[in-house]
């Protein structure tokens, strides 16, 4: 992510941040005080001060039911600028609520607030809300369950009791000390030196046994485990010993159950799995294991693994609800740590539920077409200065469409919204890559990328398909990526170059997987399509060591999209195209 810049934020936003986000409710009103802080949290031996939501790491859990209006009062009391985005809420009409700063928002200086406004409308299930700013969001996350309405029962069996289970990074040093090297240099950010499950290491790490998550569990019952990935940086498998996971829901959209041992889960993805307990006490216990999914060179991701352990309650303990520690403990088998085709395998069986009450709502006709290259490039080394790039004298630097995203220093939508976007961004981003190569074969070679800070510019209501394509220039990796403010349909993904006459004729339009975050295959590509269907201006992103993001601005007759690539931390590419034909 990019650097923090000061910003003063004229009245007329903050009117039009009120005006924008009252709106009609036809749930309750669930009102949260988010208080930013220092706190001090130890971790692998050793003490810091991060920085938290009132005190706590993960954050506060957001609660809400379908059609509720949430509102939370956001207070910076920490010397970072500060913003707050809603991972996966639609924000229909209430793209100021969004969070991304410099985008949708102007920063929260130190010891100002802002107040986020919006409404869930049509979403029921496991989303998250993180810091939207730097590398904060190391620290700055946690949960949001939507439930949903009144009255309305689950698609699938109703479990006993549910569970947020949260994955995440954590960092000895001062994360904005690690992504302030990273930008310093234009080498790759210093790796995590753990992974954590609510924030907490775990026993396969030194001096953790202490800080592990445990699942305290009954014999005979169904657990819903809402799984959700807030690394920075890593795809992640998950699998519990001798506990398959029936898969009811991903990124908030029911899907057709299916039941697997091992769940693959990229940055920003959530995932609902029932977890059945066994029918009587096993005299056992259970690791929870999750280990990264990576392509990349060695030594450029965090090659560890997180442990949680799963206790059964001990029926014969004369004291209730006890747990024995003398038991064996089990442990799965995840997939090797490259292993693309488990990941393949794993990705093409997840469906839409696609029913009369929850359908699939498949654009058949395209309005607009784009063809997105993602992937890492290079920027020459400033004169006199030391870089750390695939060679000394070039920096890293991811790119859509050989695009480099130029991080404004006024928000997206404050400059479309008012009329004042000269000089802030162009509307020229390119539908497809000015130069084509051989996108997974040999790279070109002249690998730099341009900047620009550039957006895609729709008409409102347009049907969009966008493939995007995985480069190998530095290497093929795989780049999950986020699309703020909508859902979309994984229609079709593959190895390889994207063949628009084969690849097109096998696309699934009957009830493909509906997602807010798709990860795109290493040297391979992912199409999606969906409805430009939200004026306002909203997100996309993507991690492992290349983040993507899509924004929107809009008004009520046109979108306008801003992609901006990250690579390596620091935000180094946008998109922009305009139209393209059917």
């Amino acid at each position: 992510m990019a650097t923090s810049y000061l910003l003063r934020c004229s009245s007329l936003v903050a009117v039009l941040v009120l005006l924008f986000s009252i709106g009609m409710t036809e749930g309750a009103i669930r009102e949260y005080q988010f208080d930013v802080q220092m706190t001090n949290v130890t971790r692998l031996c050793s003490s810091k001060s991060i920085v938290t939501v009132n005190g706590q790491f993960p954050g506060p859990t957001v609660f809400a039911r379908e059609g509720d209006l949430v509102v939370v009062r956001v207070v910076n009391h920490v010397p970072y600028n500060m913003s707050i985005h809603w991972h996966g809420i639609r924000q229909l009409r209430s793209g100021w609520a969004d969070g991304p700063a410099y985008i949708t928002q102007c920063p929260i200086q130190s010891g100002q607030s802002y107040v986020y406004k919006f409404t869930i409308t049509g979403q029921r299930g496991t989303l998250w809300w993180h810091a939207h700013i730097s590398w904060l969001r190391a620290t700055v996350y946690g949960a949001i369950v939507i439930l949903p309405k009144p009255g309305v029962p689950y698609p699938f069996p109703a479990p006993d009791k549910e569970v947020p289970i949260m994955f995440g990074e954590w960092w000895t040093a001062d994360t904005e000390a690690v992504i302030s090297q990273a930008l310093q240099t234009g080498g790759g950010p210093n790796v995590s030196d753990a992974f954590t499950i609510n924030g907490l290491p775990g026993p396969l790490y030194n001096c953790s046994a202490k800080d592990t998550f445990k699942l305290k569990v009954q014999p005979g019952k169904t657990y819903m485990l809402r799984i959700i990935n807030a690394a920075l940086n890593d795809e992640l498998f998950f699998s519990i010993a001798g506990h398959p996971l029936t898969i009811v829901d991903v990124d908030a959209v029911y899907i057709k159950p299916i039941t697997v041992e091992t769940i693959l889960i990229t940055p920003g993805q959530t995932t609902n799995v029932l977890l059945t307990t066994k029918p009587s006490y096993p005299g056992a216990t259970y690791y929870m294991l999750a280990a990264p999914y990576s392509t990349a060179r060695s030594g450029t991701f965090d090659n560890t693994t997180v442990a949680g352990i799963l206790e059964y309650e001990d029926p014969a303990s004369p004291s209730p609800a006890a747990f024995n520690k003398n038991l064996p403990v089990l442990k799965p088998t995840l997939p090797q740590i490259n292993d693309t085709s488990f990941v393949a395998n794993y990705t093409g069986k997840l469906r839409s539920l696609a029913t009369a009450e929850y359908p699939a709502d498949v654009p058949r006709e395209v309005d607009r077409r784009f063809f997105f290259t993602v992937g890492l490039g290079t920027h020459p080394c400033a004169v006199n200065g030391t870089c750390q790039g695939p060679t000394n004298d070039t920096r890293f630097a991811a790119s859509v469409n050989n695009v480099s995203f130029v991080l404004p220093t006024t928000a997206l939508l404050q400059a479309h919204f008012t009329g004042r976007s000269n000089g802030v961004y162009s509307p020229n981003f390119p539908a497809a890559p000015l130069v084509p190569f051989n996108y997974t074969g040999t790279p070109p070679n002249n690998t730099n990328v341009s900047n620009g800070t550039k957006l895609v510019v729709l008409p409102y209501g347009a049907s969009v398909e966008l493939v995007l394509q995985g480069t190998s220039i530095q290497g093929a990796e795989s780049h999950p990526l986020h699309l703020h403010g909508f859902n979309f349909f994984v229609v079709g993904q593959g190895f390889g170059n994207f063949d628009p006459v084969k690849d097109l004729a096998r696309y699934n339009l009957v009830d493909p997987v509906e997602r807010n975050t798709v990860g795109v295959p290493a040297a391979g590509w992912v199409a999606i399509r969906f409805r430009a269907d939200n004026p306002g201006f909203l997100q996309n992103q993507t991690s492992n060591r290349a983040t993507v993001w899509m924004r929107q601005i809009s008004n009520l007759n046109s979108l306008w999209w801003c992609t901006c690539v990250q690579g390596c931390g620091s935000c180094i590419a946008t998109w922009r195209s305009t139209s393209a034909g059917a």
